[in-house]
């Protein structure tokens, strides 16, 4: 028995794929509410670039492990540009006044974008770990798993760490047997090691530039997200009973990779 053609349709699975939208709401003569598929399909192509950007800081981690700057340059720059499409996104969302997302807001019920698992799986990556990210998490549910596993994982700047090593850079030892479950702590003498790499290592210090890039990216998006949320709901809690736009402001301008934004007084 010969097996169907691939076409464009089956191998993107896209009847499944539109299939996926199903608005809640109910609003005049029994439509649902317009805005609200605007709502459902960013939010679902949100986790489809999440996703993708998993794929690739996992791909990268293993580049600068292997020493392959080449490689790993490459995969920043994909990151990066992925990034500056989230920040894009936001752009769309807010074509959504407050008036059209209070229509079907209440449909929501506890859904909010805090239960996002890939999203959190992105910070835990990049090293901003949280048990009570994993604790949100449905009890043996998959999402929980998953998070559980990269809490026990290095983070993104721990391969950073054994690349510099294998570019000859001394670097602690306690800082490579750390506690990869602990958030990182700035360390001066790791300040010391980077500084010598600007000045004596072009192609790591390209490395070092790009993962300033991805925190400065992650910044980006992060507040962009809040001033959204603000413009959308101002001061009313999130969807789902979370804080809203004060809990996102706390995010903003929290270094994922501090050593390498303190050195540049040194530089």
């Amino acid at each position: 028995m010969t097996s169907a053609a691939v076409t464009y349709s089956n191998y993107l699975k896209v009847d499944e794929l539109l299939a996926c939208q199903r608005c809640r709401s109910v609003g005049e003569e029994g439509r649902p509410e317009h805005d609200e598929m605007l709502f459902i399909i960013i939010h679902q192509v949100y986790e489809l670039w999440f996703k993708q950007v998993l794929h690739e800081l996992d791909y990268l981690r293993t580049r600068l492990e292997a020493n392959d700057a080449p490689a790993a340059l490459h995969t920043f720059k994909r990151i990066l540009t992925v990034l500056k499409t989230l920040v894009g996104q936001v752009d769309i969302l807010e074509t959504m006044t407050p008036l059209s997302f209070n229509s079907f807001r209440g449909r929501l019920e506890s859904a909010s974008g805090f239960q996002s698992a890939q999203f959190r799986e992105v910070e835990f990556v990049l090293g901003h770990r949280q048990p009570h990210a994993i604790a949100a998490q449905a009890e043996g549910s998959e999402p929980r798993r998953r998070l559980a596993k990269r809490m026990g994982e290095p983070a993104l700047f721990d391969s950073f760490l054994r690349f510099l090593v294998a570019n000859g850079f001394d670097v602690p030892r306690e800082l490579l047997e750390r506690d990869v479950t602990q958030r990182w702590e700035p360390s001066e003498t790791l300040q010391q090691t980077l500084v010598k790499v600007y000045r004596t290592c072009p192609l790591c210090a390209q490395v070092c530039e790009r993962l300033v890039d991805l925190d400065e990216g992650l910044q980006e998006w992060r507040y962009r997200h809040v001033k959204m949320v603000e413009r959308t709901i101002g001061a009313k809690p999130g969807t789902g009973g979370s804080a809203g736009a004060e809990y996102l402001r706390q995010t903003l301008f929290r270094p994922l990779f501090p050593d390498l934004w303190a050195i540049r007084i040194h530089l």
